[in-house]
């Protein structure tokens, strides 16, 4: 039944994802398409993102787009929504995917490193949410639905600047819902844990938290698709994570630090797995150079 009226809410509609070539972006154009949608994929590999595309629309009969799109461009990124709008029409749904996390000691961290981090995580966010809303405000209707993290609810070591970026990712969510919402226009924050995917590979989780703190794509891709036109302003993936960091959180500092330390949360990112995070940073890297 709750599959039938998330179908409900999507089917027909068009849906903008960033990001969307790879890891949560693949998945959630997937769950997307087989609701009966029609997806507009944005990335800066535009060749990964047409592949990905293709491979979509030949499984599940959905119309699927590729476009190249950079967050950091404001121009870039209207240029995108235009050749979204015109090739499926009108968008109702955006989703502002497109993210990084590079790992490390912020006193190691490069300048260059912490501007493009919140240039992505947290400018990109803003940048595509002040297109979507021109879009749509006029139009009284849309949905914008933002990818934070539950490191935008806590501070982890070895990932400062990507926490400050998505907690601002999570504050500005919830004051532009409180200015849209009577202009008929939804806004939802999508709050992942480790989600497996490259961007998390590596953490060292202790062998009990990490069933509880990671979930694969295609669970955030489906609590995504259905935050479409729900009330809900934060929800995090899985929901159990949420709750008890809700509880930590409340918890006096020095036990609190005493549970960090028992999940392996405080040496999650600290003493990952080198040789994965040193593909991904690798990654990311060569594309910023581009």
């Amino acid at each position: 039944m709750r599959s039938q009226i998330i179908a409900g809410r999507v089917r027909g509609k068009t849906v903008a994802i960033t990001g969307g070539a790879r890891g949560i972006g693949r998945s959630t154009a997937e769950v997307f398409a087989e609701a009966g949608a029609q997806i507009a994929l944005g990335d800066l590999d535009i060749e990964l993102a047409e592949k990905t595309a293709a491979e979509i629309s030949n499984e599940t009969g959905a119309q699927v787009v590729a476009f190249g799109l950079d967050v950091t461009r404001p121009e870039s990124f209207e240029v995108f929504l235009d050749e979204a709008e015109a090739a499926l029409g009108p968008l109702d749904i955006i989703v502002n995917n497109a993210g990084i996390m590079p790992t490390g000691l912020f006193i190691d961290e490069a300048e260059a490193m912490t501007e493009r981090i919140i240039d992505i995580n947290l400018r990109g966010v803003i940048t595509g949410s002040r297109l979507a809303v021109r879009r749509f405000v006029p139009r009284r209707s849309g949905m914008i639905i933002n990818v934070a993290s539950l490191a935008g609810v806590m501070g982890f070591p070895a990932l400062a600047t990507y926490c400050a970026t998505k907690h601002a990712v999570i504050g500005f969510s919830e004051a532009l819902k409180a200015e849209v919402r009577d202009h008929g226009v939804g806004v939802a924050v999508v709050l992942p844990g480790v989600v497996r995917t490259e961007l998390s590979a590596g953490a060292s989780l202790s062998k009990w938290m990490a069933p509880i703190a990671t979930v694969e794509p295609r669970d955030v891709a489906e609590s995504i698709v259905a935050a479409v036109g729900g009330e809900k302003l934060r929800i995090p993936v899985p929901a159990r994570l949420g709750v008890m960091l809700t509880v930590m959180s409340l918890l006096p500092r020095r036990i609190r630090r005493w549970s960090d330390r028992v999940s392996g949360v405080e040496q999650a990112y600290t003493q990952p797995d080198a040789q994965l995070r040193e593909r991904y940073h690798r990654r990311i890297t060569q594309e910023g150079a581009r």
